[in-house]
């Protein structure tokens, strides 16, 4: 990068509030175990998904104003990764050819996609107005599911789920989660690491399954996402114990995402 871009993406109060994106996400990956393991207990209700998490930051005193500014927080995340889309990575730029780099492009879109996503569903329940992502899920899936053509495309959604949760499993067994951080990880980031990508990736490919399922059986009610896979894990039998151990993984790559807020490269 040269010029103004670097200037921009190099720019410190950028970086401090595109790392405060991290926060904001780990912070919601462990109000989103907490639930889940409340309901493995059989002592709460609701969503245990991300719509689950704000309504329940929102429900508290201040909730409002913290989720305004998780608003601006994941908002700029979502700018610095379409930065980096457009003019790759500033800090540690790849050198080992076209591919590498187009690859890691082609992830910081990614990425932005998804930290738009946060940012639009944060925005709903900040102005009181959000809604169960279940619901919306199983909503688009009845509409797809009314065309044959509609019905493909959410079975290639599916597959698509469950390949990124295998990533998630990969990148957490392989630990090449600590090529995203700069310096030497300690032990507890590389276990928090290890535990919470491989347990966000089964829960995936779980809510994957879920889709293909679905799609398959033309049963949109089953296409509800995270809250309808953990919630599928704890019917299952030893299910609340299995539950109990998903939201710990979750809680785990909640305390991940405090660290890369610290180290990662950007």
């Amino acid at each position: 990068m040269t010029g103004p871009a670097i200037e921009i993406a190099q720019n410190s109060v950028f970086e401090r509030f595109a790392r405060a994106g991290y926060v904001v996400s780990g912070l919601l990956h462990i109000i989103i175990g907490y639930l889940a393991i409340r309901i493995a207990l059989g002592s709460g209700g609701g969503s245990a998904d991300q719509s689950g998490a704000l309504a329940a930051v929102s429900a508290k005193p201040g909730g409002r104003i913290a989720l305004w500014a998780g608003v601006i927080a994941l908002l700029i995340m979502a700018l610095w990764r379409l930065t980096e889309t457009a003019l790759g990575r500033s800090t540690d730029p790849k050198s080992q050819g076209t591919m590498p780099e187009i690859l890691d492009r082609a992830k910081a879109f990614a990425l932005a996609v998804v930290y738009c996503g946060f940012a639009y569903s944060t925005l709903g329940f900040a102005r009181s107005s959000g809604k169960s992502t279940g619901d919306q899920n199983s909503g688009l899936s009845a509409r797809l599911m009314q065309t044959a053509s509609g019905t493909a495309v959410l079975i290639v959604g599916g597959v698509i789920i469950v390949a990124v949760g295998g990533y998630h499993i990969y990148k957490g067994a392989s630990h090449n989660f600590l090529d995203d951080l700069k310096g030497t990880s300690s032990d507890l980031v590389r276990r928090l690491g290890l535990i919470g990508y491989i347990a966000k990736g089964l829960v995936i490919v779980g809510a994957g399954v879920l889709v293909i399922i679905a799609a398959s059986l033309s049963k949109p009610d089953k296409a509800t996402g995270l809250d309808g896979a953990l919630k599928t894990l704890g019917a299952q039998p030893y299910g609340a114990i299995l539950l109990i151990f998903a939201g710990l993984g979750i809680i785990s790559y909640g305390l991940y995402s405090f660290a890369m807020a610290r180290y990662t490269k950007m």
